[in-house]
């Protein structure tokens, strides 16, 4: 795990693409027991180094249940994105993250991590690759429906602050999806 981490770390396979160049952001190891698998990260981690190092991180912890401690300890929690580095500003946001990256790196990753007991796919990138065909029309829907993909998978929108008006159009997902997965993490022992 460790060397590959390292191949990962020096990766320049969509460097022209990337306005802040290359700076790939992933943290796991072969004892993770949760894997979150998110969109890309953002300009902050790009930054930091560190996953999930801003706000969308903090409500995400808050969603989980869990502090830091526990979150950035890769025997427990691993972080892979989509796209491993930032992909630059879009005329809305972000742009979305490199399609290169999943298909490049996901599976020599996630073939090494054995232990895994939860994997966490964050927003409609995620769900998309790895739901396929069993996901709904929408996010909205696919969340909402997050029981159906239980026990290998928990779905979730971004946890990012941008995502407060979908939330309060969604009283659901506070009432019912973010005590599912309290409880769903808190059974694993962490």
């Amino acid at each position: 795990m460790r060397d590959l981490l390292l191949e990962i770390s020096k990766c320049t396979k969509c460097s022209e693409y990337l306005e802040l160049g290359p700076r790939p952001i992933v943290s796991c190891s072969k004892e993770s027991k949760v894997v979150i698998i998110g969109q890309a990260p953002g300009s902050v981690v790009h930054k930091t180094g560190i996953p999930w190092d801003d706000k969308s991180g903090e409500n995400l912890r808050n969603w989980m249940g869990i502090d830091s401690d526990i979150f950035y300890d890769p025997s427990r929690v691993a972080l892979i994105p989509m796209g491993f580095c930032y992909p630059g500003k879009g005329k809305t946001g972000d742009l979305p993250p490199r399609k290169e990256c999943a298909p490049l790196w996901h599976n020599v990753l996630l073939e090494q991590i054995k232990k895994v007991e939860l994997t966490i796919l964050i927003g409609s990138y995620a769900q998309n690759y790895y739901l396929q065909n069993k996901a709904k029309r929408t996010l909205t829907e696919t969340v909402k429906n997050f029981e159906e993909y239980l026990p290998e998978y928990f779905v979730l929108p971004h946890p990012s602050p941008r995502n407060n008006i979908w939330q309060a159009k969604n009283s659901w997902f506070k009432e019912t999806v973010i005590p599912g997965l309290k409880l769903k993490v808190q059974s694993l022992n962490l």
